[in-house]
């Protein structure tokens, strides 16, 4: 409940987008394996900038 308005950091909005395109990837390996290797290769660099984050801290 108090939790409600509480804005999302930059690692967590990050973090959410990594999920999403490794789901993305993964529904996609078995139709179309070139576009699931772009999404995971999106994935990695969004991980790179997660842990320049946590470096930063």
């Amino acid at each position: 409940m108090f939790g409600l308005f509480k804005t999302k950091t930059t690692e967590e909005k990050l973090y959410q987008s990594y999920k999403k395109l490794l789901e993305e990837a993964h529904q996609l390996s078995t139709t179309n394996r070139s576009l699931s290797d772009q999404k995971v290769f999106e994935a990695e660099e969004i991980m790179k900038k997660i842990d320049a984050l946590k470096k930063n801290d």
